[in-house]
């Protein structure tokens, strides 16, 4: 069994962090307080430029729920085409109907558009109704692995779920877990659910450069986010949590 490990990169300097700390792949975002949305075509053109690992943009065209109207499916499409003609290796995405199932229809119709690239479905698994029959409705629209929690927070407090998930998927599919994953937990996650494909953003906040800074304007309005504090991933951290995995797996 490999360990593999994607970085949730929501920048060109996150994604050369990311290949440098020796990560298997990259999700690349936009937006991470959103969950991450899609980035923008120029961020992926550079980061294509820049580094050789699986690249994987996020085609999500908003924050919020993942029931979307006929005029943001038409926006995944462009967007899938996209990432196509500048060369990625795959798409991370996912759409809900509104009762919380799988929207099969619409993902088949993205998974066709987007091959011969990879295709993950993102978290919004962990916002279906019946996750075993959402898992079986992803394996028939023709992705090749899921994201996920566990339907919890974090990927630690749905451990059971996603040992479960790990059985019931069989090898038909791949599981891969994420939120929280960190190198003070991936062994812990490992022994626990049995997955051995993690995904994180290993980041931390690294202070502005900023000199001047009016204390009277708040650009993000969102209280016990940094206003002057730019999140990036750190190389030593991605390194970190792929030796302890790497040595975890083998012991």
């Amino acid at each position: 069994m490999a360990f593999i490990l994607e970085i949730c990169a929501a920048s060109v300097a996150s994604c050369i962090a990311a290949a440098e700390g020796g990560a298997n792949r990259i999700e690349l975002c936009d937006n991470l307080l959103e969950g991450g949305t899609t980035p923008s075509y120029g961020t992926i053109a550079i980061a294509r430029e820049k580094v050789d690992i699986d690249l994987y943009p996020i085609i999500r065209p908003r924050g919020g729920d993942f029931l979307y109207s006929d005029l943001e499916f038409e926006v995944m499409v462009k967007d899938i085409e996209r990432c196509k003609q500048l060369g990625c290796n795959g798409v991370v995405t996912g759409i809900l109907t509104a009762n919380g199932r799988i929207d099969k229809q619409r993902c088949k119709i993205l998974t066709a558009l987007a091959a011969p690239m990879g295709v993950t479905f993102h978290r919004a698994f962990d916002m279906t109704d019946n996750p075993f029959e959402a898992l079986e409705d992803i394996i028939a629209t023709g992705f090749e692995r899921i994201l996920t929690s566990g339907a919890r927070n974090t990927a630690l407090e749905g451990t059971s779920l996603l040992k479960d998930l790990l059985i019931r998927a069989n090898d038909r599919i791949a599981i891969m877990a994420g939120s929280g994953v960190r190198s003070t937990n991936i062994a812990q996650l490992i022994k626990a659910t049995g997955i051995t494909e993690y995904h994180t953003t290993a980041k931390a906040y690294e202070e502005s450069k900023m000199e001047y800074r009016n204390p009277n304007v708040s650009m993000g309005g969102i209280p016990g986010v940094p206003e002057y504090g730019i999140s990036v991933t750190q190389q030593q951290e991605v390194a970190l949590i792929r030796e302890i995995g790497e040595k975890t797996l083998l012991s």
